[in-house]
């Protein structure tokens, strides 16, 4: 990559940072508003990364449950279509996915560290960038979590598991910090709802069998 060429990811990174900083402060309107600028600019063709980062937060930006599923749905196609050897900008923001009934932008919405001027994926001691499988291999588990309380909202309870235990299937990648902990924890917490859904026999999740 040139430096011409990551200068410009480093840009585009930058801009949804700026949008991501805008919903956190409640303005969702205008970070749906920036963020949906930048799409169109990307293209289908664009950055898988820069896609699936930017969708993930258009997600949160969204008022119907409807629509935060597609965005999310777009965010898990574009990590599913990363090319071998495609060279990404600086790392998905890295959230855990949103829990039911979670304000966007709080709690495991919100990196631990993660401060409100920082752009996604930047973090105290996040020196080294790493490479585009591992950082799509780490954003998998809260892409998957995302969907199952988006299916928990739209009253889905089965689609909902199907994601919450590919959620919980992809924690291996997660390191034991801050942010692998928060996903942990918020999976668990689905989990544990979903188990006591009225009308559904028990189901047993991953974690359970051990």
């Amino acid at each position: 990559m040139t430096e011409q060429q990551e200068a410009s990811e480093d840009a585009v990174m930058t801009r949804i940072g700026q949008a991501v900083i805008l919903l956190h402060a409640g303005d969702r309107e205008e970070a749906r508003n920036r963020l949906g600028e930048i799409w169109a600019e990307i293209g289908a063709e664009g950055d898988s990364l820069h896609r699936c980062t930017l969708a993930h937060y258009m997600a949160d930006a969204q008022d119907d449950p409807a629509d935060e599923l597609a965005w999310d749905l777009r965010a898990l196609t574009a990590a599913d279509g990363l090319r071998p050897g495609e060279e990404p900008g600086p790392p998905p923001g890295r959230r855990p996915g949103r829990g039911a009934g979670q304000t966007p932008g709080e709690g495991p919405g919100q990196t631990p560290g993660e401060g409100p001027g920082q752009t996604p994926g930047e973090g105290p001691g996040q020196a080294v960038r790493p490479g585009p499988q591992q950082a799509v291999r780490v954003f998998y588990p809260s892409l998957h979590l995302s969907l199952a309380a988006d299916y928990v909202k739209l009253r889905r309870p089965e689609a909902a598991r199907v994601h919450l235990a590919r959620a919980r299937a992809a924690t291996g990648a997660l390191a034991d910090d801050g942010y692998g902990n928060g996903v942990r924890a918020a999976i668990a917490r689905l989990e544990r709802r979903l188990a006591a859904e009225p009308g559904e026999g028990p189901r047993p999740f991953p974690e359970q069998y051990s």
